[in-house]
């Protein structure tokens, strides 16, 4: 199998861990996330996440991440591809690009770059968003926890729309899946978009 990088997008509550965790098993694949993957990832979410860190200034919440993502492409991604590992991460570029762009008002456009720049080049091969409507979300984390889980839902509504507007502009690197449904429901939609794309590369 050729090695790829797989990237799982999608808001809070959406099941894309558990979803991107399922598919690594099933291609034998390295499974990691951001931000983290990385011993200094993990410290830069800790910090990113934590509700103590206080109003975090979109900008800097974004350099936070583009740092978290260069380890991680320097340190996990390039060797295991080098390997001839495929590599599914739980979130990668597009969901800076959805959260700081679209959910916090930055430029999609300057993120695009700085996320280029942070991962020397290395796109991922294949983004899989799952979505849900917003009440099956907010039913999913009925308790937020985290700092980003925490910023309102009409943010989380601007992140969820522009995920769906990503996926919109480049539907051939971007599948998009009903993440409605019980896991193995959802997993199913998963492995037949997956294998359907992996069949016409």
């Amino acid at each position: 199998m050729t090695a790829r990088l797989i990237a799982f997008e999608g808001g809070e509550g959406s099941g894309k861990s558990t979803q991107a965790a399922r598919l690594a098993e099933r291609l034998g694949a390295r499974l990691t996330r951001e931000p983290g993957g990385t011993p200094l990832g993990e410290k830069i979410r800790s910090v990113v996440l934590d509700p103590s860190s206080g109003a975090v200034d979109p900008r800097s919440e974004a350099l936070l991440m583009a740092a978290a993502r260069a380890q991680h492409v320097a340190e996990v991604i390039e060797p295991a591809l080098a390997r001839g590992e495929t590599v599914v991460t739980d979130r990668y570029i597009g969901s800076s690009l959805a959260y700081q762009g679209h959910g916090h008002g930055l430029s999609v456009e300057e993120l695009v770059q700085l996320s280029h720049w942070a991962t020397d080049g290395r796109p991922a091969d294949l983004s899989v968003l799952l979505t849900v409507p917003a009440e099956v979300a907010e039913e999913r984390m009925r308790r937020p926890s985290d700092r980003m889980e925490r910023l309102g839902k009409k943010f989380h509504r601007r992140v969820n729309d522009g995920f769906v507007a990503l996926a919109a502009e480049n539907p051939g690197h971007w599948l998009v899946v009903d993440g409605v449904g019980s896991i193995d429901e959802v997993a199913a939609r998963v492995n037949a978009a997956y294998d359907a794309w992996a069949a016409a590369q």
